[in-house]
């Protein structure tokens, strides 16, 4: 069994959409707990709440990689990030068949990805997708890594990477770097 993300309620058929990857795809995954992230995007919460207009794909963002031993690991680059992005923020997570034309997506662990429609079998709703976060890492299924954890060498990291990002960003995602980075603001 596989598992798809969406805070769209009733789909019946998953339809692959323009991808990070530039071709049409839909992604999954056989640990439904790593689909989680994908129930919000900072970039696209933060426009919308301050009102800021963009028409188009949102830039993603993504601070989660996998530790060794193949466990999403979701980090905070900013206070609070976690419950800014996610709490209060409800979803489904879908679950599909391993059927033909689905194939590995080597690049993250235990992800799929299908260039085909997908017809769904079930859906359980996630009424808010922090506090589902907060479970799985309770339960070790993930790790969370908070602001106030990191090492100054991995805030100095973060502040470069952002400062770069910034640069080459789009405008919706110069917006949200802003509004969430206070040093972007200070130079």
């Amino acid at each position: 069994m596989l598992f798809h993300a969406s805070p769209i309620p009733g789909i019946k058929k998953l339809i692959p959409n323009i991808s990070n990857h530039g071709k049409p795809l839909i992604y999954f995954s056989s640990k439904p707990e790593n689909t989680l992230v994908y129930l919000s995007n900072a970039v696209e919460k933060c426009c919308r709440e301050k009102g800021f207009v963009h028409n188009g794909i949102y830039t993603k963002w993504g601070p989660y990689g996998f530790n060794k031993e193949g466990i999403l690991t979701l980090e905070e680059y900013y206070p609070n990030a976690l419950t800014d992005t996610y709490k209060g923020v409800s979803g489904y997570i879908y679950s599909v068949a391993d059927v033909g034309g689905i194939v590995s997506f080597g690049e993250i662990p235990f992800a799929f990805i299908s260039e085909n429609d997908v017809e769904t079998f079930s859906c359980e709703f996630v009424p808010d997708a922090y506090q589902a976060l907060i479970r799985a890492a309770g339960e070790g299924k993930i790790v969370i890594t908070e602001y106030k954890e990191h090492s100054p060498a991995k805030l100095e990291w973060i502040e470069k990477t952002v400062k770069k990002e910034y640069e080459d960003g789009s405008k919706e995602y110069r917006f949200f770097l802003k509004c969430k980075f206070g040093f972007l603001t200070q130079s």
